[in-house]
């Protein structure tokens, strides 16, 4: 999944933007409000980690500007306000979780495992395809019951195609779900992991739809 971190405290930021890229993710991160609001007006995230007491632009404001401009994306509000009114303005603003400072970092991503799940079909922390199993709460996959190596652009990959499984994705969108700057993007890398994963998934798994992109198709998993 691809990520956005908006904290500008530099040592919780470096820590966040760590834990979540551990946990299987692709991250960007902005350490102001008003730069924060671009990304996440411009771009596409599957989930955004914003705190509410930035420079520059608070966070109450940039969630208010990103939903009246349509933007969708589950929002999970740090602040280290933990009064009730705090929590009524995130969740009237568009919030969809609250998590008050100071925090356990397991409990952050087991709420931001729990917003990525309301996107797609998946109701637990286990996804599956055939005999493939993506368990995003340990960042691991398996096949068959036995553990996948996967490197971790290809389990990021494999994550993404899972999430929206039959559904055809091209090079360019999942470039950007693998690379969080702009300038380490290249969709032709995308055919090279691609070819890499078939290599250790079941034959048939993973469809090319000539010209458009890729797509996991669970009815051709053996």
């Amino acid at each position: 999944m691809r990520i956005l971190v908006v904290e500008d405290e530099p040592t919780l930021r470096a820590q966040l933007v760590q834990a979540i890229a551990d946990a299987g993710h692709t991250v960007e991160q902005a350490s102001e409000g008003r730069e924060g609001h671009y990304l996440g007006e411009v771009q596409d995230f599957d989930a955004v980690v914003l705190d509410l007491g930035l420079p520059l632009l608070d966070g109450l404001s940039v969630l208010r500007r990103w939903r009246a401009g349509g933007r969708t994306m589950p929002v999970l509000v740090l602040t280290a306000r933990s009064s009730w009114q705090e929590k009524v303005a995130g969740m009237d603003a568009g919030a969809d979780d609250y998590l008050a400072k100071p925090f356990h970092m397991e409990e952050l991503l087991a709420r931001l495992r729990a917003l990525l799940r309301r996107l797609s079909e998946h109701a637990s922390a286990e996804w599956h395809c055939g005999p493939i199993v993506l368990d995003t709460r340990q960042a691991r996959a398996l096949l068959d019951g036995q553990p996948l190596a996967l490197t971790s652009h290809e389990f990021k990959l494999l994550s993404h195609l899972m999430q929206r499984k039959g559904e055809v994705l091209s090079r360019t969108a999942l470039a950007e779900h693998l690379y969080p700057d702009d300038s380490e993007r290249d969709s032709n890398t995308i055919e090279v992991f691609i070819a890499r994963l078939r290599k250790k998934l079941p034959e048939g798994c993973i469809d090319t739809v000539r010209g458009l992109g890729y797509r996991l198709m669970e009815p051709q998993c053996p």
